[in-house]
């Protein structure tokens, strides 16, 4: 009888993770499967550098790429384009005003060489929780009362962790990034997890770093102590044209 390749989670959502070290070389990253999303699990799981990712069909699998790709939030910045786009821009940033609309949004927007999303129904209600209770965020784009654009997240201690980016106009996923970019960076948070790296997110920036690097770089950043609830006031109301 063949053996399975992962492990699956035990029922407690306190249960432990396998060590990061034993995920597979292929699929890149793949760590156990089963489980749950309740809050307790999905912030473990962020602690520790896990995170889930699966498609309609599958059960909960739970990844740990190596290398990692992460932003550095001093780095990014809007190209020179861009940015004399931005000059002249109407366009608003909000935190945590819209948040499910942002989940939705990302839900919707098509992905090259993706036929689903992995956004479900249970995945967006899961972190809409971990919303309410102040662990999840999002940065909006507005264009008047229009969502043009947005990116979310969760939060713990000084580390950031990138679920998610969509763009309703053009430009809209990278005001949101470096939105969010400079708002971490101003409370001391060095870095924004990407999760997994694609073209995309390597022309807009994000550097690849070996796994155990990562995991002991966000075991000290979690560990440092930071404000959970609403980024809404301490963002504040910012014209795009401010990241230009």
């Amino acid at each position: 009888m063949s053996r399975t390749p992962i492990p699956p989670l035990g029922r407690d959502p306190d249960s432990p993770f396998p060590p990061a070290h034993r995920a597979l070389a292929e699929p890149n990253g793949l760590l156990a499967f089963g489980g749950d999303l309740t809050p307790t699990r999905l912030l473990n799981a962020y602690a520790q550098g896990i995170f889930p990712w699966y498609l309609p069909g599958q059960p909960i699998l739970w990844w740990c790429p190596d290398p990692r790709p992460v932003f550095n939030t001093a780095r990014v910045r809007p190209s020179s384009r861009l940015r004399r786009t931005l000059r002249g821009s109407a366009w608003t940033l909000r935190a945590d005003t819209a948040f499910d609309e942002v989940v939705a949004a990302c839900a919707d927007t098509p992905r090259p060489g993706q036929d689903s999303t992995w956004i479900t129904p249970e995945m967006a209600l899961a972190y809409g929780v971990l919303h309410q209770l102040g662990h999840a965020h999002s940065i909006e784009v507005f264009d008047g009362a229009v969502l043009v654009g947005g990116i979310y997240g969760v939060a713990r201690g000084h580390m950031f962790f990138g679920e998610s980016m969509f763009s309703g106009r053009s430009g809209g996923s990278k005001v949101a990034l470096a939105g969010l970019a400079a708002f971490l960076h101003g409370r001391g948070c060095p870095w924004i997890d990407a999760q997994v790296g694609n073209p995309h997110l390597e022309s807009l920036g994000c550097e690849y770093v070996p796994r155990p690097r990562f995991l002991a770089t966000i075991a000290a950043l979690v560990a440092q102590a930071g404000p959970v609830g609403p980024w809404t006031e301490a963002f504040g109301e910012r014209p795009v044209a401010s990241l230009a």
